[in-house]
């Protein structure tokens, strides 16, 4: 199968330069298969075979905008825009920024610069004025197309803040003091404001001579050439953009798609974010690369929605992380969703409570459901179980080695650990970026020899399956002990009363941190700190008891459904009086 990498024993006798050995002593390092060949494409290539395979297949639905295409409606709708970027002066090199949620604008966007050689910027859409600031700057956008508003956030309002010039400019002619680089801002909704351009119109600005360049501008395009910038966390210092290339995305999706059996017969429901490496790969560029449709439920995720979707258009694969998992399953209605035509589709962005994978499996009707592990540097996949995997694997592992890569799990210094110890997970291949965009620091603590350093804890089993453990600065360190807070959530959750949890560090005077657990009961339950205490004592080390509980009614997570342990750390010191001791 393409997900999987080489026997086990042939992988760990290669790293360990041939010697037979002992499973403890074998080297927590494996290579994914290379049978197959990588794909050599461009995503102007990869979209114009999905069309000449099937031009009348369905290729979106777009359900709060009322949107169907067949790949041929959306192949027109991509060159139209792509010979208006052309026509208002934009060319291969420049950078195009998108600040929207999930709507037809977005995938539009994305195979129109690609189309052209431009190169994509991810905006998140929870940035706010400063962060979007950084963003334009430090890329250097051009033009910058976004939605006017979304939920509490008005984008409109918000440029107008950066660049109060654009209420005196004409479309194209923005000069700005905040934003010297950016000249155009191509809004998508239906009224006309000062200084902007509408998205509609511009679809009409591309011309005969325009439309003549399209098809000699992709055949100039290489796919080692750098075409989207994502904008990592920034939760230690500003966000770093990491620039992938054709190459990079085009077969982490392929290889993503081959992992979930998925083909043109398939229909995915699409409830993640656009402008994160799940959405946009995984996700688009995964159906994109075997013809399957892709169904939107709305702009962002609602669960109610989502399995409404699924259930109408007949989905046969779901992606999300385990929050919306979790919080599609605790629908009071979810009965009454049919859900049986689903199939397949991934859990990915977060570790997935194993209670809620096996719930996932059962009561959702994927049998097939598979678990992803990955970074946005990294394309982002470089772990994922297969269809066929034993259930035991699925909802305990990440899976096996992505085709094409080598991961190697080492310690603090450097050198590869053997096989069950916890160490740095570390991949290496076509999928590592290209760097962070002019920033050649950062990519160089980041990569080193090749080898991307994740920030992960992992351990590899003797079959090559990978247990992600905890993040390297997650890791707390209690008067010299040190603690996973993955292991102590895990325990956590097989708890009937517990929906979601997370372990985090918080200052200590004596043990330099102490355990915080922050927990979400589930419909209808009530609990107290002594019970969550007397539930860990005796079950696990009496150093791995969280010292302090808080009940909470939601965790602060990001748009993806990462959880947020920093924003829980600081908060939780501030209620505590509590601050870092300092040592000498």
């Amino acid at each position: 199968m393409l997900n999987n990498p080489f026997s086990s024993f042939e992988t760990f006798e290669k790293a360990s330069g041939g010697n037979r050995q002992s499973p403890l002593n074998r080297l927590s390092y494996v290579k994914g298969d290379t049978t197959s060949p990588l794909l050599r494409k461009t995503i102007p290539q990869l979209l114009d075979e999905t069309v000449q395979k099937n031009p009348s297949g369905s290729a979106f639905v777009l359900s709060e905008q009322g949107i169907r295409w067949s790949w041929l409606e959306f192949k027109r709708q991509v060159e139209d825009l792509a010979a208006g970027l052309l026509a208002i002066g934009l060319k291969a090199g420049d950078r195009v920024g998108i600040w929207s949620p999930n709507r037809s604008e977005w995938v539009v966007t994305q195979f129109a610069t690609a189309q052209i050689g431009i190169v994509l910027v991810n905006i998140n859409p929870a940035y706010r004025v400063a962060e979007l600031e950084y963003a334009l700057n430090k890329v250097r956008i051009k033009a910058l197309i976004l939605a006017e508003k979304f939920k509490t956030s008005d984008y409109v309002d918000m440029v107008r803040s950066l660049a109060p010039e654009l209420e005196n400019s004409e479309p194209g002619r923005l000069y700005s003091q905040r934003l010297p680089h950016l000249r155009w801002v191509i809004q998508t909704g239906k009224n006309h404001l000062p200084g902007m351009q509408n998205f509609s119109d511009l679809l009409k600005y591309g011309g005969p001579a325009q439309k003549a360049r399209l098809g000699e501008i992709a055949r100039s395009l290489q796919p080692d050439d750098a075409i989207n910038v994502q904008f990592t966390s920034g939760t230690t210092g500003s966000p770093k953009g990491a620039t992938l290339s054709h190459h990079n995305i085009i077969n982490n999706a392929w290889c993503v798609a081959q992992a979930m059996k998925l083909t043109h017969q398939d229909r995915l429901c699409v409830p993640v974010p656009l402008y994160h490496c799940f959405g946009m790969v995984l996700s688009v560029l995964a159906c994109v690369s075997v013809g399957a449709s892709m169904v939107f439920p709305g702009e962002a995720f609602e669960p109610a929605a989502t399995l409404k979707a699924v259930s109408e258009e007949r989905c046969t694969a779901l992606h999300g992380v385990p929050t919306m998992f979790i919080a599609e399953l605790a629908l009071p209605n979810f009965s009454e969703y049919d859900l049986s035509s689903l199939r397949t589709g991934i859990m990915a962005g977060a570790p997935c409570p194993i209670e809620t994978m096996k719930r996932v499996v059962q009561d959702m009707n994927m049998h097939e459901v598979t678990i992803a592990y990955g970074m946005t540097e990294t394309s982002p996949v470089s772990f994922q179980s297969s269809t066929d995997d034993p259930l035991e694997k699925r909802v305990s592992t990440v899976g096996r080695v992505m085709p094409h890569l080598e991961i190697k799990i080492v310690d603090d210094q450097g050198q590869v650990v053997p096989v069950g110890t916890k160490g740095e997970l570390c991949t290496r291949g076509y999928s590592v970026m290209k760097g962070y965009w002019e920033d050649p620091d950062k990519s160089a603590d980041a990569i080193h020899d090749g080898w991307m350093f994740t920030g992960d804890l992992a351990t590899l089993d003797e079959d090559g399956y990978c247990n992600i453990v905890g993040r390297v600065k997650d890791m707390l360190i209690r008067g010299g002990e040190n603690i996973y807070p993955r292991e102590i959530e895990e325990f956590l959750f097989r708890n009937p009363k517990v929906s979601e949890v997370q372990i985090f560090g918080v200052p200590d005077p004596k043990y330099g941190e102490e355990i915080c657990a922050w927990i979400v009961l589930k419909s209808g339950q009530s609990m107290t700190e002594d019970e969550v205490k007397n539930f860990c004592r005796g079950q696990i080390a009496h150093y791995k008891v969280p010292r302090y509980v808080k009940f909470v009614q939601a965790l602060p997570m990001t748009v993806t459904g990462k959880p947020q342990k920093f924003v829980m750390s600081e908060m939780m010191a501030k209620e505590l009086g509590l601050t870092k001791s300092v040592t000498a």
